[in-house]
């Protein structure tokens, strides 16, 4: 399959989990990836691997929090490969915290990255992508559609980022460009496997976030990314697709 042959891809959280996934499943397809992320390590690793699986990609350390930070991001990846065509959104932060007791420096870190990380990223690729007629894929999750146990920060940004996405995609309907999400559930990242809990949690009410066929990898999430941000997804704008298993359904 080459849905993405001549076509530039950048990836926020490449360095691993579905960022990661997304990018070498783009890159598989023929598409020339820009990966973005944190971690130097784990982002030249990425990098690593698709080259090594004849693909072609670049990287750069990005704070997406940092406007300046993602600036000169968008402007290297667009000089190293000449054009952009769609920004795949995976970078983000998740932790829980009893809602009584959260701080306002960690409710904050996770609006800065999730939401307003996502915004500058789609506001400073939005001039490139209006030339190609490009596709925006931003990360939102299941706590944007249902409850999330101490996760009220997390769940308030991806809300956010699922109403941002629904309005540039009314908003640049008419000029070629397309924005969707994805609503991923009960995938096993490297992120998941970090997750500290409040000495408050119920567990019993996590439940809700489980899926009906059990915890899936990045890969499955991966595979509707590069639906959405390729001539497959050509006529699905404005629309959340639930990557979970039956857990909301």
């Amino acid at each position: 399959m080459t849905r993405f042959r001549e076509r530039v891809v950048l990836v926020t959280g490449a360095a691993s989990g579905i960022g990661r996934a997304s990018a070498e499943r783009i890159a598989a397809e023929g598409g020339a990836v820009f990966c973005v992320d944190l971690d130097e390590q784990a982002l030249a690793d990425t990098v690593a691997a698709i080259t090594a699986a004849g693909g072609r990609a670049a990287a750069r350390r990005c704070d997406v929090s940092d406007e300046a930070e993602v600036r000169a991001c968008v402007a290297e990846c667009v000089a190293q490969f000449g054009s952009l065509h769609a920004l795949v959104n995976m970078a983000g932060l998740l932790r829980f915290d009893d809602t009584a007791q959260m701080t306002t420096a960690d409710w904050q870190k996770i609006i800065d990255v999730n939401l307003t990380g996502t915004m500058l990223l789609c506001r400073e690729v939005l001039p490139h992508l209006l030339q190609t007629g490009g596709s925006i894929v931003n990360a939102a999750s299941t706590a944007a559609l249902s409850g999330l146990p101490c996760g009220a920060a997390y769940a308030a940004s991806k809300g956010g980022v699922l109403a941002m996405t629904r309005s540039i995609a009314v908003e640049y309907a008419k000029r070629g460009v397309r924005a969707n999400c994805i609503c991923p559930g009960d995938i096993k990242t490297g992120m998941t496997h970090k997750i500290a809990f409040p000495d408050t949690m119920d567990f019993d009410l996590m439940s809700r976030i489980m899926s009906l066929t059990g915890p899936r990898g990045p890969e499955v999430t991966a595979g509707v990314i590069a639906m959405l941000a390729s001539e497959d997804g050509a006529h699905i704008t404005g629309e959340d697709i639930r990557v979970d298993g039956g857990t909301l359904s």
